[in-house]
């Protein structure tokens, strides 16, 4: 995906172009490693002093972050880390992270569902493979179907084709996991989650923005009531201790 660049010009302000397109084509996503600074002026067939250059500027852009002795990672955007940060401090609450889930991922399906892309819709469907395929095993391991749980959904944004919206749902999601024990113990709940996912992928697939729009306000709504089921269950059993 490096284009050579070649020693005419401003190399340090090309480099910074090229770096910058392909984040925003997504071939470099928040949180990835760049090469390192002697293959990455090999690969641009520039100097190591104009790449070093250039990242510098990025990162008091703060598009790249560097990390002494790891490397020079892409950045997560400031939003994304505005809201990790509120999320972390708890100034959001459970009931306000699903009503956020809603405005996010109700629009996404909807989006994904005109747009169409075979190739997207196909890695939602081995996402939910994936996941079904963890759900019928014996021994389920929760933590696991949780990880595929959230998987599928970010596949299902990612088809919307809106890149904002996958960075935020990454955040929610991130801290849905880490802020709250799975909701796929609730008795009942994995066999309704399967059914509603089925039904989103659905729609995807006949490109029935309505019904997939609907599908996932049922799905959503249906994790908060078994969410706020278990934060009570956890509070009454507490309180009994």
């Amino acid at each position: 995906m490096w284009q050579e660049i070649g020693q005419t010009g401003s190399v340090s302000d090309r480099i910074e172009e090229q770096v910058l397109a392909l984040i925003t084509a997504e071939d470099l996503k928040p949180g990835e490693r760049l090469p390192s600074e002697r293959d990455l002026a090999a690969l641009l067939k520039v100097s190591r002093p104009s790449v070093r250059e250039a990242v510098k500027s990025l990162e008091a852009q703060g598009r790249l972050h560097v990390r002494h002795g790891q490397g020079v990672f892409v950045a997560t955007p400031a939003s994304a880390k505005n809201l990790r940060a509120a999320l972390i401090q708890q100034e959001i609450t459970l009931g306000e992270l699903f009503a956020m889930r809603e405005v996010l991922e109700i629009p996404a399906a909807g989006w994904a569902a005109r747009t169409g892309d075979t190739t997207r819709l196909r890695a939602a469907a081995e996402a939910l493979n994936a996941l079904n395929t963890g759900a019928r095993a014996r021994k389920r391991d929760y933590d696991r179907l949780q990880e595929l749980d959230a998987a599928f959904h970010m596949r299902v944004v990612e088809a919307a084709g809106n890149r904002f919206l996958r960075q935020t749902l990454g955040v929610l999601q991130e801290m849905l996991a880490a802020g709250m024990h799975t909701t796929l113990v609730v008795p009942g709940r994995l066999e309704a989650s399967r059914a509603e996912h089925g039904q989103i992928l659905a729609a995807l697939r006949n490109g029935d923005a309505t019904a997939a729009r609907a599908a996932a306000r049922r799905h959503i709504r249906g994790t908060r009531t078994a969410a706020m089921h278990r934060v009570r269950e956890e509070q009454e059993a507490a309180e009994r201790s």
